[in-house]
C-alpha cells in the first residue's frame, strides 16, 4: 500500500480521496490542516486515521509515503520541496507552481531526492484523451488547436460585493489563467510541445488577478488559440483542425467524448468509455510510477509541466499580472 497524506480540506481534496480509494494500492493515512479543529473535522468526514497541523512533522513522519497537495497555488513549491527533501513522493494540484522558477526548484528537489513529482492534471490521463493523442496523426498536417474553458466562479459574486476571496487574490497566485487557463494549455503542450511565441491579452481585475483572457500561440505552420474565464460561462467544444480532418472534443478540461470529421464526410467516434471518476486516472498513474520505480510520468512529465508554466509566465508578463511569489 502507498500511504498518503493530503494537504487541503476543500471539495477537491474530498473528490481526490473518493477517487483514490478505487485504486487498490491507495491508503489514506492522514490529513493536514493548519488548525487542529479543521484537521479533525475533515479527518472525520473522510475517515482519516491521523491528523497533522505541523508540516515539518508530516514531512518527518515515517508513516507517510506520498502527499497530495491541494493548497493555494502560492504554497505548492514551498510545501512540495520540504516534503520531497524528506523522501516523500508528491502529487501536486495544477498549476504545479506560481512560476517557472518555483517549478524548476521543485523538479530539482524531486531529482535530488529520487522521488516522484507529478502535476495532478487529470485531463491528460483520461481514457478519451489518450485516444485523442493516438488519433491526432489521422488529421494530416495540423493547422490549429482551439480550446475554451470559461466557468463563472462561485466566488465572483462575493468579489463583486467588495470582498476578495482567495480565488481572486494575487497573494495566492490565483486568477483565470492559473486556475482555468492551465486546462487549455497543458493538453496542447502534451500534444504539440512548446510554441515558438505567443500573444496574450486579459481583463485585469482591481484585485490584481485576471478575470478572463485569451492567448494565441505560434507553432510555425500551426497556431493554438485558447480562451479562459472565471467571470463568464462558455459551452464551446475544443477542436483540433488538420488538413485531412478535424477532431471535436466535448470539454478540454475533462474530455469524455471525441470524434474525427474527415473532409470526405466520414465521422469516426474515438471516444473511450470511462468507468471511473476523472481523478482516479491521475492517482493510478502516480502510484504506478512509485511502484515501478519510475520518477516521472511520460504524459504529465516534468518537461510538460515546465513548458506550461513558462507559457503562463510569458502570458502574465504581457498582460501585467504579477504575484508576490514572483518577487521571491
Amino acid at each position: 500500500m502507498v500511504r498518503f497524506a493530503t494537504i487541503g480540506t476543500n471539495w477537491i481534496t474530498e473528490s481526490f480521496i473518493d477517487a483514490a480509494r478505487l485504486v487498490d494500492s491507495f491508503e489514506l493515512a492522514a490529513v493536514y490542516s493548519r488548525t487542529e479543529e479543521t484537521a479533525k473535522a475533515f479527518a472525520a468526514k473522510v475517515k482519516a486515521p491521523r491528523t497533522f497541523t505541523d508540516l515539518q512533522r508530516l514531512a518527518e513522519s515515517d508513516g507517510i509515503d506520498a502527499v497530495y497537495i491541494a493548497s493555494p497555488n502560492a504554497l505548492h513549491a514551498e510545501q512540495a520541496i520540504l516534503l520531497m527533501n524528506h523522501g516523500k513522493h508528491v502529487l501536486c494540484e495544477k498549476p504545479l507552481a506560481s512560476n517557472a522558477q518555483e517549478a524548476k526548484a521543485m523538479i530539482e528537489a524531486a531529482e535530488r531526492n529520487g522521488v516522484v513529482l507529478m502535476e495532478a492534471m487529470k485531463a491528460t490521463l483520461l481514457p478519451t484523451f489518450l485516444s485523442i493523442r493516438e488519433h491526432v496523426p489521422k488529421l494530416g498536417r495540423i493547422r490549429r488547436y482551439v480550446a475554451s474553458y470559461c466557468q463563472y466562479s462561485s466566488r465572483y459574486d462575493a468579489y463583486k460585493q467588495g470582498t476578495v476571496p482567495n480565488a481572486f487574490n494575487p497573494a495566492f497566485s490565483n486568477g483565470a489563467l492559473m486556475d482555468i487557463g492551465v486546462y487549455c494549455l497543458y493538453p496542447m503542450v502534451v500534444l504539440f510541445g512548446k510554441p515558438k511565441s505567443l500573444k496574450a491579452q486579459s481583463l485585469k481585475l482591481e484585485s490584481g488577478v485576471d478575470g478572463e483572457g485569451a492567448i494565441v500561440l505560434d507553432y510555425g505552420g500551426m497556431d493554438g488559440i485558447v480562451f479562459y474565464s472565471k467571470i463568464a460561462n462558455s459551452y464551446l467544444p475544443a477542436e483540433i483542425q488538420g488538413e485531412d480532418g478535424s477532431m471535436i472534443i466535448d470539454a478540454i478540461h475533462t474530455p469524455t467524448k471525441a470524434e474525427i470529421r474527415y473532409r470526405d464526410g466520414r465521422v469516426e467516434d474515438i471516444t473511450v468509455p470511462q468507468d471511473k471518476p476523472p481523478m482516479y486516472y491521475e492517482v493510478n498513474e502516480f502510484i504506478d510510477l512509485i511502484e515501478s520505480g519510475a520518477r516521472e510520468s511520460a504524459i504529465n512529465s516534468h518537461r510538460h509541466s515546465l513548458w506550461t508554466i513558462e507559457i503562463m509566465d510569458e502570458a502574465r508578463r504581457q498582460t501585467g499580472i504579477v504575484f508576490p511569489a514572483d518577487q521571491r
